[in-house]
């Protein structure tokens, strides 16, 4: 949305569930920036290198040139300061350094596009996000569609056993499940799950 003078940073957060067509709404706000002839630098944390070690990449395979960091901290210190567009993926894997840095470069003129998942594997709230939505001046919230009934999800079902908040993976590892299917943590049919076939 070019909605702001062009002198004025703001932040925009995209969140939702695994699934739900976060990078590709970050992919897609950062493809039009370039198109404006805006300078773009996109980041995205070392942890996740489930598809590229340098480009973020949509579950459906939409992919763009990024630069790894890792940590929050690493934007700043890879960041070219005549840059007017600052991308951000996997912003919980980023920490709450995210937050001050997030904002730092908002207070210098730039627009920053942060996606990432809001709660985590047992339905809380997923720092450093809250934040960051308190803090955004524009948030979109993507929804993905329940594997066990159709209706739109807002949760990442983890479909493994481990205590790791943070458990790099993508199908066979978590689905998309709505507020009445979703089990916080791992569904107790655990071993049913991988042989239901799929929507």
């Amino acid at each position: 949305m070019d909605i702001f003078n062009t002198h004025t940073g703001w932040i925009e957060v995209v969140c939702g569930p695994m699934f739900s067509g976060k990078s590709e709404e970050l992919i897609r706000r950062l493809r039009r920036a370039m198109i404006a002839r805006k300078r773009v630098q996109v980041f995205k944390p070392a942890i996740d290198n489930r598809y590229s070690d340098d480009e973020i990449v949509s579950h459906g395979d939409i992919r763009m040139k990024s630069e790894t960091v890792a940590s929050a901290k690493g934007i700043l210190e890879k960041l070219d300061w005549r840059t007017q567009v600052v991308g951000v993926d996997e912003a919980a894997f980023m920490g709450v350094e995210l937050i001050g840095i997030a904002q730092q470069l908002a207070d210098s003129g730039k627009q920053v596009i942060i996606a990432g998942l809001d709660t985590d594997y047992l339905g809380r709230p997923f720092p450093p996000m809250p934040d960051l939505l308190a803090l955004a001046e524009l948030i979109t919230k993507t929804l993905a569609i329940c594997v066990c009934c159709g209706n739109p999800a807002k949760h990442t079902q983890r479909l493994i056993k481990s205590d790791d908040l943070i458990v790099v993976g993508t199908s066979g590892l978590y689905e998309a499940r709505c507020r009445r299917c979703f089990e916080p943590g791992v569904p107790k049919q655990e071993y049913l799950d991988f042989a239901r076939p799929r929507m």
